[in-house]
């Protein structure tokens, strides 16, 4: 028998979104260590907040919102508001009722001010790591550190002499502008939509483009990120910020740490020895500075094998956390989402990891 086509939808609904969210959901495990680490904060967001006033919106609901936005890969704030919205799977997560109303887009940027201020990225990160610590989960002797360019938000265009006080062609919001060729360096140019960014190609035969450059220290059991910067971008950045993070780590028993060919250099090489640090770097074809007593043992030719999952870290954020083209503006700006989106990769990491044991 043909069923009915009913016009008008029911008026009440008695059943909760968590009784919609299906028990084996990849996000029910994520969700539990989400909650476990916003309860460690606690202490954390009550000093961000007066103890006087309106009430605010939780910031545990912000974070939450904040990481469906990068699990989900929602390219702006304004959709993910639209998806809180009609959204139950994203109710859920979240911690709102049916009945709840969702706030206004501009509620992520007022706030995000006080979260950087007050370090909540850091933070987060650091109960997520404690907890995969206590599960066993990451090694303590051998890492992995390489670099990627996160590209600004900021055109060519608004690459500019710093002392060039001319305005724009009126009439147009996108004037023509010709810089072929004069010689554009960051000593003498800035960009005037984002002056933290700062112009760089990745080799020879690439193009130069604005941006940032992302710093991720990996362990080798696992593949999770155990730190991370974000910097200028610059020829150095990445053999200062690494040996940075190195010196970072606990204890004092020696580790090896692993990279790629970019880091044969003396002046990290050298830097590691000097933390107490086996280099397990790929060597150059001329000019190294690995020598035999590193390469001929068996723990740097797995190193070897093991550091290209790396790439996997910057892969990831680059397509699923949106992180190839950053949507902020701003050296702290970039690195608090830099900071979460890897917290966001750890999580989803640590669910594969433990829903395997």
């Amino acid at each position: 028998m043909r069923g009915n086509d009913p016009k008008q939808q029911a008026l009440f609904s008695y059943i909760s979104p968590e009784a919609r969210v299906p028990k084996d959901h990849p996000l029910r495990p994520i969700r539990i260590m989400v909650d476990n680490a916003l309860q460690d904060l606690a202490p954390l967001f009550k000093k961000m907040y007066s103890h006087t006033g309106r009430p605010s919106i939780p910031p545990e609901q912000l974070l939450r919102a904040s990481l469906l936005q990068v699990l989900y890969t929602i390219r702006s704030e304004r959709m993910l508001v639209e998806q809180l919205d009609y959204n139950l799977l994203f109710r859920w997560f979240v911690g709102l009722s049916l009945e709840d109303k969702v706030w206004d887009h501009s509620t992520f940027s007022k706030n995000r001010d006080r979260l950087i201020e007050h370090e909540v990225a850091t933070a987060f990160f650091q109960a997520i790591k404690g907890r995969a610590e206590r599960a066993g989960l990451l090694s303590k002797e051998h890492f992995t550190v390489d670099g990627t360019l996160i590209e600004a938000w900021a055109s060519m265009k608004s690459f500019r002499p710093k002392d060039d006080q001319d305005p724009p062609a009126p009439g147009s919001r996108n004037p023509e502008v010709d810089f072929k060729g004069q010689k554009r360096k960051n000593e003498t140019h800035q960009s005037t939509t984002d002056p933290d960014c700062r112009l760089l190609r990745k080799g020879q035969g690439k193009e130069s483009k604005l941006c940032f450059m992302g710093h991720a220290l990996m362990e080798n059991r696992n593949g999770l990120v155990v730190d991370s910067r974000l910097t200028e971008a610059n020829g150095t950045a990445e053999w200062h910020a690494a040996l940075e993070m190195i010196e970072n780590l606990p204890g004092t028993n020696r580790v090896t740490v692993g990279a790629d060919k970019g880091y044969d250099v003396p002046v990290f090489v050298d830097g590691l020895r000097e933390r107490l640090a086996t280099p397990h770097v790929a060597r150059k074809d001329k000019g190294t500075a690995i020598d035999g007593r590193t390469t001929r043992h068996e723990g740097y030719r797995v190193s070897q094998k093991i550091r290209k999952r790396v790439e996997e870290i910057f892969g990831w954020l680059k397509t699923v956390g949106c992180l190839r083209k950053t949507r902020y503006r701003g050296l702290d700006r970039v690195g608090w989402i830099f900071e979460f989106s890897m917290t966001a990769y750890n999580l989803v990491r640590m669910r594969n990891l433990i829903w395997a044991v």
